[in-house]
Parts: structure tokens; sequence; C-alpha cells
């Protein structure tokens, strides 16, 4: 995908995932999220510093390299814009994920933008019987996960996607989110 470029700056993981016990110093600093927005708070939005803990403990769980993100909230009508623009699908959408793959700085490789619409996410959290900071945790790791190359076009992709994304929800204290009966 193409990559468009909504870093403002960039954060160090600075608190512990939700449900995890460990101290803002033992995640590692060499994982950088930016969080921006858009679009005004939801209700119940996890704040930046939330985000920034749930990814930075998911990229240290895979043990990825020294990595930066951007993670852009937006409105339904912005999300629809660039869903439109770079799948050709005129309509609004929970994730969109736009890989770069390039070095931020000559120790951390930039992996890309996470663009997430809260007013879709909302939705989907009460047609999915899910609490809006479950449904959107799972986002932000389904948005990772596609940043790495994961993908969910065939059967086999799919199950693996899937299983990976249970394993780093658990790890950041949240229960199956296919699980519709939870």
């Amino acid at each position: 995908m193409a990559s468009m470029n909504l870093i403002t700056s960039e954060s160090p993981v600075s608190e512990p995932p939700n449900g995890v016990g460990e101290t803002p110093e033992s995640l590692d600093s060499a994982y950088r999220v930016d969080v921006s927005s858009s679009d005004d708070a939801v209700a119940e939005e996890p704040d930046p510093r939330q985000i920034q803990a749930w990814l930075g403990s998911a990229m240290e769980q895979l043990s990825l390299p020294p990595s930066a993100i951007s993670v852009h909230l937006v409105f339904p009508g912005e999300i629809r814009d660039l869903n439109n623009q770079y799948r050709q699908v005129d309509r609004a959408t929970n994730v969109l994920t736009f890989d770069a793959d390039a070095m931020a700085d000559e120790q951390v490789r930039f992996l890309g933008d996470i663009v997430i619409c809260n007013q879709v996410v909302r939705g989907e959290s009460v047609a999915y019987r899910k609490s809006f900071e479950a449904r959107f945790a799972h986002m932000l790791i389904h948005g990772l996960l596609h940043l790495l190359g994961f993908d969910h076009e065939s059967e086999a992709e799919r199950e693996q996607m899937e299983s990976t994304e249970c394993e780093l929800m658990a790890f950041i204290g949240f229960a199956d989110p296919y699980d519709l009966n939870d």
C-alpha cells in the first residue's frame, strides 16, 4: 500500500498495557508510537498513553527490532475518502494501514500508519457486544499485523492472522476478540 506520513511527534511507550503487570520501565523504549487525532474523542476512548502501551507491548511480544508506528484517529468521512482513494471502496471502515517499512532514523524502522475511525469501531463494539476499549485494542493489533505483512485474503492467512491477534490480545489483557459469547 501507499504510505502517507501522519507523524507529528514520536513518543516512547510509557504505560503498562491493560491487565499486564509490567512497569513502564520494563517496556522496551525502542518501540515508539505516535498518536494524533482529527476526531473528537468517543466515550471510553483509550488515551494516547494506553494506545502506546498496547502497541509497544505487542511489538515487544513479537520481538520486533526497534520500530515506530503512527496511529491517527479520524472522522468517518476522512477514512471513507482514504478507503476510496487507496482501496477503491467507497465506504467508511474501521481501520486502514499504510505500510512504510522505512528507517525513521539510523536505528529505528518506521513500520507505517494505522488509521482508525472511532465512530465505526464504536458501532462495531455495540454490534459485536464488546467493550469499545476491547474492540479498539483489537483494531490496533489488527492494524499492526497488517503492517507486518499479515493478511486475511485466504483461509490459511486468515487463520494465522486471527491466531496471532488472539495471542496478542490475551497478552495485553483482553479476551478472544472472535468469541461473540464473551
